[in-house]
């Protein structure tokens, strides 16, 4: 059995959707009636995971609201440092192998090369530090887990980066975006196949030929390349553009980070290295601007649907 928590989030849908709807498997979100989702109720979480017993257990669920987090400190800290130690709690006294999501923000984003597994964790916000103890609580469990750390996630469709620009350039003429901040943006279908990837691979018998189970541990994952924030937004609109959409938009400004403050503090370095990953899977990913002009055209049609646009 697999058990996923936040199975309604972006890359929880991903991760529903490639698993497959069998019986055998759990897919909980905080509405959930027949178990608990909720993975800020400790006790609840804890009787769904004694009840079930699931070998695997996949933890899509957290605080994302990076801003609000300064101020909104419990929360980020329930969801994103609590749970997640309990989590591996039980999943270490079940022998269930864990799958948690980590990110690029445990980094000061200092220097300009990509952060490396083991490179020293210096977070400049509460998001950050809330998920680097939340990873800090799963290794000291002592179970089998595998953290897999990702940047600037998107999907064509919810609330993201790339759909808030097609929004945007629908109506504005002018767009400013911050061109100092750097990393990879990472679709989270690349991120939940990489996900059975990974467990494949932990997990002899499981999905794939018996081999020697990978150990357990953190790893990056990102697409090939690398950007900023600017220039990902002028291929999202661009490319909107080649589609007959987004022709409000004239110009897409590059800005400062200084120009665009914020209640929490960004790194200006979120890249990742991927070697480690990519060693394992034996194969590497396409490059980041493939998969986004896939889901510019895909969140188009997903709009217009939906008489959004």
């Amino acid at each position: 059995m697999i058990l996923v928590f936040g199975s309604q989030g972006q890359l929880g849908q991903s991760l529903r959707q490639l698993i497959g709807e069998a019986p055998e498997h759990v897919f909980l979100t905080r509405a959930s009636e027949d178990f608990c989702g909720d993975i800020t109720d400790t006790a609840g979480i804890t009787e769904t995971l004694m009840s079930l017993r699931p070998e695997i257990i996949i933890n899509a669920a957290a605080y994302t609201a990076v801003d609000k987090a300064e101020t909104d400190q419990e929360a980020a800290n329930l969801s994103n440092a609590k749970a997640p130690g309990v989590i591996a709690q039980i999943a270490a006294k079940l022998g269930s192998l864990l799958v948690h999501y980590s990110t690029d923000y445990v980094f000061d984003g200092s220097g300009n090369t990509a952060w490396r597994e083991t490179d020293a964790c210096k977070p400049l916000s509460v998001y950050g530090k809330t998920k680097l103890i939340g990873e800090q609580g799963i290794v000291a469990a002592g179970g089998r887990h595998l953290i897999i750390r990702a940047s600037w996630l998107y999907s064509p469709q919810g609330a993201n980066f790339l759909t808030t620009m097609l929004k945007l350039a629908q109506t504005r003429e002018e767009i400013k975006v911050v061109c100092d901040q750097w990393g990879v943006p990472t679709h989270v279908d690349l991120l939940a196949s990489t996900t059975l990837d990974l467990i494949n691979l932990a997990t002899p018998g499981f999905g794939s030929l018996n081999q020697d189970p990978i150990p357990s541990g953190i790893y990056h994952c990102a697409p090939q390349g690398e950007t900023s924030w600017f220039d990902y937004a002028s291929l999202v609109i661009n490319t909107a553009k080649t589609h007959g959409y987004c022709k409000a938009c004239k110009t897409i400004t590059p800005i400062p980070s200084a120009q665009y403050p914020t209640a929490a503090q960004r790194p200006l370095n979120s890249r990742l290295n991927t070697e480690k990953l990519n060693s394992i899977l034996g194969k590497t990913p396409e490059s980041w601007e493939e998969d986004v002009v896939l889901a510019v055209g895909q969140s188009l049609l997903f709009q217009e649907e939906n008489d959004e646009l």
